[in-house]
């Protein structure tokens, strides 16, 4: 009888101990930010707005739609740390993707641009570039897939979210 009673407690204790652990997992996963980062072209800075918002958006200063997403990245583990993160690249829509994109969005429709169009007319660049170039160019796939490049230390940065 006492070897059964130690292996109740036992058994309860252990399911005491995995429910604790999850409740810490669950706790501390919020799931997918709704939240996305966007640059400011005129302030030059970061920016935290609306994940589903088609850039160009409205900036931080005006009314200019010169707010564009940015894909922030930092070596694992130092996102929450501002000196950690930088700008792998910028992404914008050229205007006819825009107008497509604001207006299915609005209306629950399907997008007029077919997603062959859409890749053309997605636009990328670097902060320090002139010029935006389309995503679907040998340039394009370059800007955005260079900063995965393993550091010294081995690791590929992590992209972040706000």
């Amino acid at each position: 009888m006492r070897k059964q009673n130690l292996q109740w407690m036992a058994a309860v204790v252990l399911i005491a101990v995995a429910s604790w652990r999850l409740w810490i997992v669950f706790r501390s996963d919020s799931g997918p930010s709704e939240k996305a980062w966007f640059y400011d072209l005129s302030e030059k800075k970061l920016f935290v707005a609306e994940r589903g918002l088609v850039p160009p958006i409205r900036g931080m200063n005006d009314a200019q739609e010169d707010g564009v997403r940015a894909v922030v990245v930092a070596p694992p583990g130092k996102c929450d740390e501002a000196s950690a993160r930088r700008i792998a690249y910028l992404e914008t829509n050229a205007p006819e993707l825009k107008k497509s994109l604001d207006a299915a969005r609005a209306s629950g429709a399907v997008p007029t641009v077919s997603r062959g169009q859409a890749q053309s007319l997605r636009l990328v660049r670097r902060v320090t570039d002139a010029e935006w170039v389309s995503l679907a160019t040998p340039e394009g796939e370059r800007i955005v897939s260079e900063w995965a490049v393993p550091g010294p230390d081995g690791q590929s940065p992590a992209v972040c979210t706000p």
